[in-house]
C-alpha cells in the first residue's frame, strides 16, 4: 500500500513534501518535473499489480474447501445393534468422584483432570468376551499434553502377575499438532511386550462425540472407531498363552502420563490449560457377565455372546478394506515394523512385502 500511494499520487498535489521524503524520493526531483515519466511507469506497474492480485484472490474465494478424506463404508451398522446402558446400572466412579459428573438421567459422564487429581470408573462387574462401546468428546484444551484419556478392558487388580488388557489410549496434544489414538495388548502378564499401534484419526476428536468399541471373542479382538474397523488381533497358536482370556472390568480414566504420552515424553502436562475434561455417552456393555469369581463356562464360548447373531465376529470383506484404508492413510506406528525395539519381530508379526517399495515390513498375522 505504502509503494502504491507513493507511486499513484507522486506527480499530484495532494502528496506533500515530508510524504513524497517518505517515499525516499527528494522533493526538488518532484517539483523540478523529473519525475513524471519514472512516475507514470510505476503507476501503470502498480495498476497491473493489483489487479492480478484482486483476480487471485477472487479466484481463491472460488476455491473448493479443503476437507478430510473419509473412509470407505464398512457395511455393517455394529453399534446399532445394541442399548445403551445407563452409567448407575453399570458402571461405578474408582477414585476422586468430586472431578466426576454424572448427567441426571445417567445417559452421561465427564470426567476432569486438573493439579490436584485425575479420575475415573468401571464396571460393576467383570466380563468374559463382548461388545464393549462409548461415544468418547476428548478435552478440547488447546494444550493436552502429557494428558491420557482411556477406555479399556483390564484384570490387573484381579491377576497382578499374570494380568490382561485390551486398550484404547488418547494421547495429548500440543498447539497445532493431532492426538494420537493408541491401541495396545497384553495377554497373560505380557507386559513386558508391548503389542502397540498408533493412529492419527480422520477427524478432531475433541470436535464432538465419536464412538470407540472393543469388540472380544475366543478368536480376535477388533478395535472399531465409529463402525470402522482399525485393528484385528487374532487369537494364535504362536501368542504362546499371550492372548486376553481370564475376566476384566471395563475401565475409563484420565490421568497425568506426562512420562511418555507426548512424543515420547518430550512435553509435560500444563495445568495452566486445567481443567481437561473428557465426556463419555453411548455406553454399551453387551458381554457374557461373571457372578463374582465364577465364570459361566458358556462365556468361553461365542454362544455366550449375547450379539453373536446380531454382528459378525470376524471382518467382512468391506470391513477389513475400511480397515486397510486406516492403516495406509493414518497409522504412524506398529510394534511389527519397530525393528529397533524387536530386531527379531514378535512371533505373530508376519513378514508381508510392501507393494511399489524395495523393502519388507512386517505386520499382526
Amino acid at each position: 500500500l505504502h509503494f502504491f500511494l507513493c507511486t499513484h499520487f507522486a506527480n499530484t498535489s495532494l502528496m506533500e513534501s515530508s510524504y513524497i521524503q517518505d517515499c525516499g524520493f527528494s522533493d526538488t526531483v518532484f517539483y523540478r518535473g523529473r519525475f513524471a515519466s519514472v512516475s507514470s511507469v510505476l503507476i501503470w506497474f502498480s495498476k497491473i499489480s493489483l489487479t492480478v492480485w484482486l483476480l487471485f484472490l477472487q479466484g481463491f474465494a472460488g476455491a473448493d474447501m479443503c476437507s478430510w478424506p473419509q473412509p470407505p463404508s464398512p457395511g455393517v451398522d455394529v453399534i446399532g445393534k445394541f442399548q445403551c446402558t445407563r452409567f448407575n446400572r453399570g458402571f461405578a466412579n474408582i477414585w476422586a468422584s468430586d472431578h466426576q459428573i454424572v448427567a441426571y438421567d445417567q445417559s452421561s459422564v465427564q470426567i476432569m483432570l486438573d493439579k490436584s487429581s485425575g479420575t475415573g470408573f468401571k464396571t460393576r462387574v467383570t466380563y468374559v468376551h463382548g461388545f464393549f462401546s462409548a461415544a468418547i468428546k476428548l478435552p478440547t484444551n488447546n494444550y493436552t499434553a502429557g494428558v491420557i484419556t482411556t477406555f479399556y478392558a483390564s484384570n490387573a487388580e484381579l491377576y497382578p502377575n499374570i494380568h490382561d488388557e485390551i486398550d484404547f489410549e488418547f494421547l495429548g496434544r500440543i498447539p497445532g499438532e493431532d492426538y494420537v489414538l493408541q491401541t495396545n495388548v497384553y495377554g497373560n502378564g505380557s507386559t513386558n511386550t508391548g503389542r502397540e499401534q498408533r493412529i492419527l484419526l480422520w477427524f478432531d476428536p475433541s470436535a464432538e462425540f465419536h464412538q470407540y468399541s472393543i469388540l472380544w471373542t475366543s478368536e480376535s479382538i477388533i478395535f472399531l472407531v465409529d463402525n470402522i474397523p482399525i485393528r484385528e488381533f487374532t487369537n494364535t497358536n504362536v501368542l504362546n498363552g499371550q492372548y486376553p482370556a481370564k475376566r476384566m472390568y471395563i475401565y475409563a480414566t484420565i490421568w497425568d502420563g506426562s512420562d511418555w504420552a507426548t512424543d515420547g515424553g518430550k512435553y509435560k502436562a500444563n495445568y495452566t490449560y486445567a481443567p481437561f475434561v473428557a465426556s463419555y455417552s453411548n455406553l454399551i456393555l453387551s458381554a457374557c457377565a461373571t457372578q463374582g469369581s465364577e465364570v459361566p463356562a458358556i462365556c468361553y464360548t461365542d454362544d455366550g455372546l449375547p450379539f453373536w447373531k446380531q454382528i459378525p465376529t470376524t471382518l467382512t470383506k468391506s470391513q477389513r478394506a475400511s480397515m486397510d484404508w486406516v492403516k495406509s492413510n493414518y497409522m504412524i506406528y506398529d510394534y511389527c515394523q519397530d525393528t529397533q525395539r524387536y530386531p527379531t519381530p514378535l512371533p505373530e508379526c508376519r513378514k508381508v512385502a510392501e507393494a511399489g517399495e524395495p523393502w519388507e515390513g512386517w505386520e499382526e498375522l
